[in-house]
C-alpha cells in the first residue's frame, strides 16, 4: 500500500510554553494530517535531552522528555495555575526554542505539580511503577543523584556512587526519596499523556513513526546501571566511542562520544537489553526508524580520548542475529533502516535479509560527478523516500546552495528550469511522491518552502540546533488541500 506522511518533531509544534508538547496543538496536527490524506507522523526521539539539547543524546533510552508534558493538562488537573504558567519565562521568540530558559522554568513548574499531585496514593501510579520497574528505578535514582552532584557526568562522581556500591545506593534511596518521587511523577505524566495522544492519532488513521539512535549517551542511566553491556576498560572509562569517519558532513569525521556495545556480552544474554528496548519502542510507536543502521553490520570505533574521528577502525556488529532474536521474542515490528552514507555490501545484505525498507533522500541524488542510487528512477518499492531529513538543509535552502554543475544537472533531470524559486520545493515534493517508494515522508519545513533558517540540525555542530518551531496558522486549509490533492494523484491517499 502506497502512503505518505510528514516529519515534524514534537518540539516543533506550536505551544504557549516555549516548546511543542502533547498539547491541543499536537491533536490539531493529527487532524491536519488526516485532512491532508497522510497516514504517518514521523517524529524525532522522545527521550530527555542532555548536553547540546540533542534528542539523540538522552539520559535514558526508556524515559520520556519532561519538556513534552502538556502544562495545560496539569492546569486542568488542578496541579498548576494559569498564572504560574503564564509568568514563567520560556523565552520571547516563538519561532525557536530557548533551551536554557526552558530548563529552568519547566523543572520548577513540574516540581510544583508533583508536590500537589498526591500521586503516591494512586493505585494507577503504583501500577505504573511496577510495570516500568526494570528501568525506572535506576533512572529516577540516577537523576536524583545527578541533581545532588550538580549535574556532572556520573564518570565524575565519587567511586561509591559511580560504581553503585550497594550500601551507598540504599542510603541514596532513603535520603533522596523526594527527588526520586519527582522523576517518577514526571515519567508517569509523560507516559500517560503520550499514550493518550498516540491512541488519538491511531483512531484518526494516523500512525506514528518513532526514531531511535542506535547508541545511548555515555552520561545516561542506561550506561551507569548496565556498564557491563558496553566497552569499558579496567580503569572504568570507555575503551572506545562511537562516531563516523570523514565524510561530506565533516572533514575530520563525526565524534559522537557514545559508548560502544559489548556485543559478545549482549549475545550471551540473548540480546535481552535490546529486546527490552524494542518492546518499549513497540509500545510507543507504530513504526521505528533506527538511526545509523549500518552500525549493526560494522561500527566505527574511535579510541577514547581522541579529539577527532580520523583514527577509528571498523569492527563487526551483531548482524542479522540480533534482529532474529528480537523477532523470536516480539514478533514482527515494523522498522525503517536508516542506511544512509557510505554503504558497503554487508550493510546492503543486512537490510535485504531483515526485509526492512531503507531510506532514499533526494538531496543526495544530484551529484553531477557520479551516478547516484538516490535518483528516483533507481528505486525499488521497498524504501522510504524523503526530500531531506532532520540532518539536512531544507529543500529550498539546499537548492539555493547548489554549485552550478549540480544545479544544471538537477534542472536537466527534472526539466524545471522555469520554476520560480518560491515554488521549487513543490517540484521535489512531487518527484518524491510520484516515486515507486512505498512510503514518502516530507519534512514540514519543505511543505512550507522555508529556507535554512528553519533547518533542524547541522551535524558536527553544538548549539543552535533542534530549535525551529512551526507557527500557528502556517498549516492553513489551502496548504492542507494542496497536500491532499498531490497525495491522491500520486496514489498515496488511504482515507
Amino acid at each position: 500500500m502506497r502512503s505518505s506522511g510528514i516529519l515534524l518533531p514534537v518540539s516543533s509544534l506550536p505551544s504557549e510554553y516555549g516548546i511543542g508538547c502533547f498539547s491541543k496543538s499536537a491533536y490539531e496536527f493529527v487532524d491536519n494530517l488526516r485532512e491532508a490524506g497522510q497516514r504517518y507522523w514521523q517524529i524525532l526521539p522522545l527521550g530527555p535531552t542532555s548536553y547540546g539539547d540533542s534528542p539523540y543524546q538522552s539520559f535514558s533510552t526508556f524515559a520520556g522528555n519532561p519538556y513534552f508534558i502538556d502544562l495545560e493538562a496539569l492546569i486542568q488537573q488542578g496541579l498548576l495555575t494559569e498564572e504560574e504558567c503564564r509568568t514563567a519565562d520560556f523565552g520571547e521568540d516563538a519561532q525557536y526554542v530557548d533551551y536554557e530558559k526552558l530548563y529552568r522554568s519547566r523543572d520548577a513548574l513540574l516540581g510544583t505539580a508533583c508536590r500537589r499531585s498526591g500521586l503516591r496514593e494512586s493505585q494507577e501510579f503504583r501500577d505504573f511503577l511496577a510495570e516500568q520497574r526494570e528501568w525506572l528505578e535506576d533512572y529516577a535514582l540516577y537523576m536524583a543523584i545527578k541533581k545532588k552532584m550538580n549535574h556532572v557526568s556520573w564518570l565524575e562522581w565519587p567511586c561509591e556512587l559511580r560504581d553503585r556500591d550497594p550500601d551507598t545506593m540504599e542510603t541514596c534511596r532513603r535520603e533522596l526519596g523526594e527527588e526520586i518521587y519527582f522523576y517518577q511523577f514526571v515519567q508517569y505524566e509523560f507516559y500517560r499523556q503520550w499514550n493518550q495522544l498516540r491512541r488519538y492519532a491511531n483512531r484518526q488513521g494516523v500512525r506514528i513513526i518513532g526514531d531511535i539512535p542506535i547508541y545511548v549517551a555515555l552520561d545516561s542511566s542506561d550506561v551507569w546501571a548496565d556498564r557491563e553491556l558496553f566497552q569499558f576498560g579496567a580503569d572504568g572509562l570507555p575503551s572506545a566511542i562511537a562516531g563516523c569517519p570523514p565524510d561530506g558532513f565533516s572533514a575530520t569525521g563525526q565524534l559522537w562520544g557514545n559508548p560502544l556495545y559489548d556485543w559478545d556480552r549482549h549475545r550471551a544474554t540473548g540480546y535481552e537489553w535490546w529486546i527490552r528496548r524494542m518492546r518499549c519502542c513497540s509500545e510507543w510507536y507504530d513504526v521505528v526508524r533506527i538511526d545509523h543502521f549500518r552500525g549493526f553490520d560494522q561500527y566505527y570505533a574511535i579510541p577514547f580520548g581522541d579529539k577527532t574521528a580520523e583514527h577509528g577502525q571498523w569492527q563487526d556488529g551483531p548482524g542479522l542475529e540480533l534482529f532474529q532474536a528480537i523477532q523470536r521474542e516480539l514478533g514482527e515490528i515494523q522498522v525503517i533502516a536508516e542506511d544512509l552514507g557510505f554503504i558497503t555490501e554487508g550493510v546492503e545484505n543486512l537490510v535485504r535479509d531483515t526485509g526492512y525498507p531503507g531510506m532514499k533522500v533526494l538531496e543526495f541524488a544530484f551529484d553531477s560527478r557520479e551516478a547516484s542510487n538516490y535518483l528516483p528512477h533507481t528505486y525499488t518499492s521497498n524504501c522510504v523516500v524523503y526530500t531531506g531529513t532532520h540532518d539536512n538543509e531544507t529543500i529550498t535552502g539546499w537548492y539555493q546552495n547548489l554549485c552550478p554543475e549540480d544545479l544544471e544537472y538537477c534542472r536537466e533531470y527534472m526539466g524545471n528550469c522555469r520554476t520560480p524559486l518560491k515554488e521549487i520545493h513543490w517540484d521535489f515534493i512531487r518527484l518524491a511522491m510520484m516515486s515507486v517508494a512505498k512510503i514518502c515522508i516530507i519534512p514540514m519545513q519543505d511543505y512550507l518552502g522555508l529556507d535554512n533558517r528553519a533547518r533542524m540540525n547541522q551535524p558536527s555542530t553544538v548549539g543552535g540546533n533542534w530549535r525551529w518551531r512551526l507557527q500557528k496558522g502556517q498549516t492553513d486549509p489551502k496548504l492542507l488541500e494542496k497536500i491532499r490533492k498531490l497525495t491522491i494523484i500520486s496514489g498515496r491517499c488511504n482515507c
